[in-house]
């Protein structure tokens, strides 16, 4: 190729954004483009991260000062298939990175799963997070909540339900999230784990921050505290499962104190059923398991009846398919070879590529999506020089911009993201925030356009 290469990212998570950085270390003069749907960078750190979580937050620092290269240029407002054709982009790419990550509620497939009052935990993560395409209100009306799971989001979603709403006031929410918590009525939080201590999802760092808030009790049931020889080899060989499981063995003997708010913990517990009545979720059916030696658990035959008022399943994240490419919806990815995106006959489709949780499905955290989008990088640079990538007819750097402008998109930059941010940050200062959220998506557009 005797010109620069030019890249489209799909998708400005940290996926697509480490991605974009690859290729600018990699080389001098290739460029990227890095498109999203939304108005604004940054995907999950944004929309799917807790609002008390700042010092996860603080990982945009870093991807600021990726995005802040003059060689990277972000388009928001543009959803691939829908605004922007694969076709399309081929006429001004010579090769295309699929970074979308995964923002859906992954199934839970038992009985009456589907009642009012059951909910997904990456959907309740969007709520409280302020995305601009979900409702602005949150049916927060229960005593006693169940949730399911046993990694992190589950315990984001407990955290977040079984604080008060003037805990978070100092944080990011928006002000619709923060009046609808004050008005929750909520004084239990049930989280459920279907396997072990051993077995546990979550970090040290999370699981901690459940007992930070004066308002909380946090209740680890010791019942379902138990090793089989696979949770013990894995303690000994993972530190962070054998920092969880010191945690809670404090937690499980402490003597109890008295807080208005109380977040149970409880292990060996299966979700079997959600029970309702005329519609309405009223409790939560669970079997205790018992551990198989291999770090699995099998039924007991014994079933406990929790009388909750909702349930918000936190069992994984779930991408969606893209138009005009494979997708396997038993592991919901892309398929691939080392980043290459390859067909039903399990040929590469020339320049197209994948990297993130589209990739490998929703799993690590974010520092393992370095190592994930470099090894797609370095596909796609080999493709490079062996001669098998596609050439763009239309490499102007100018002339997507163009095109997208013509067709009346209205499309948002990093100028425009650096204009709306500042504006957040604006108006959280006179109330000592650090920022409050715009949540409208014509609202952040129009700021953002100015």
């Amino acid at each position: 190729m005797n010109r620069p290469l030019r890249v489209a990212v799909i998708g400005a998570g940290p996926a697509g954004i480490y991605a974009a950085d690859h290729l600018i270390k990699a080389s001098e003069t290739v460029t990227v483009d890095i498109f999203d749907k939304l108005p604004t960078p940054y995907g999950l750190i944004r929309y799917g991260v807790a609002p008390d979580h700042p010092r996860i937050k603080e990982i945009v620092n870093a991807l600021f000062r990726i995005l802040d290269n003059p060689r990277i240029r972000f388009v928001g407002n543009v959803s691939y298939g829908v605004d922007v054709k694969p076709e399309e982009l081929n006429r001004f790419y010579d090769a295309t990175v699929i970074s979308t990550g995964a923002e859906k509620d992954r199934s839970l497939d038992i009985p009456g799963i589907d009642l009012q009052g059951s909910f997904g935990g990456a959907d309740f993560a969007s709520w409280f997070n302020g995305h601009p395409d979900v409702p602005r209100d949150w049916p927060l009306e229960a005593r006693e909540v169940a949730v399911i799971g046993a990694g992190n989001v589950a315990i984001d979603v407990a955290r977040i339900l079984a604080k008060t709403a003037d805990e978070l006031l100092v944080t990011e929410i928006p002000d619709n999230v923060y009046q609808a918590l004050k008005a929750s009525p909520v004084t239990d939080v049930h989280l459920f784990s279907r396997r072990g201590p051993g077995q546990v999802k979550f970090t040290p760092q999370e699981l901690r921050e459940l007992d930070h808030s004066p308002n909380v009790e946090v209740i680890v049931h010791p019942e379902g505290i138990e090793f089989d020889e696979a949770s013990l080899e894995a303690m000994r060989q993972t530190r962070h499962i054998k920092m969880c499981v010191d945690i809670l063995q404090n937690w499980a003997v402490r003597d109890p104190r008295d807080r208005p708010r109380r977040l149970h913990l409880y292990f060996l517990q299966a979700p079997v059923e959600v029970l309702g009545e005329d519609g309405k979720v009223v409790g939560l059916r669970t079997e205790t398991q018992e551990l198989t030696g291999d770090g699995w658990v099998r039924g007991t035959g014994e079933f406990t009846d929790w009388p909750v008022q909702a349930v918000y399943r936190a069992v994984g994240y779930l991408s969606s398919a893209l138009p005009d490419l494979p997708f396997d919806t038993s592991t919901g990815t892309i398929p691939h070879a080392a980043g290459r995106v390859i067909d039903l006959d399990g040929e590469h489709i020339p320049g197209t590529y994948v990297a993130g949780w589209i990739k490998r499905g929703p799993v690590g955290l974010i520092g393992h999506t370095k190592g994930c989008s470099g090894e797609t990088v370095a596909s796609l640079l080999e493709d490079e020089a062996e001669g098998r990538l596609p050439v763009a007819p239309e490499a102007d750097p100018a002339a997507p911009i163009a095109y997208l402008e013509q067709r009346g998109l209205p499309i948002t930059t990093w100028a425009g993201w650096q204009q709306l941010d500042a504006h957040e940050i604006a108006l959280g200062e006179p109330h000592g925030r650090k920022r409050i959220k715009v949540v409208d998506r014509d609202e952040m557009t129009t700021i953002s356009r100015g």
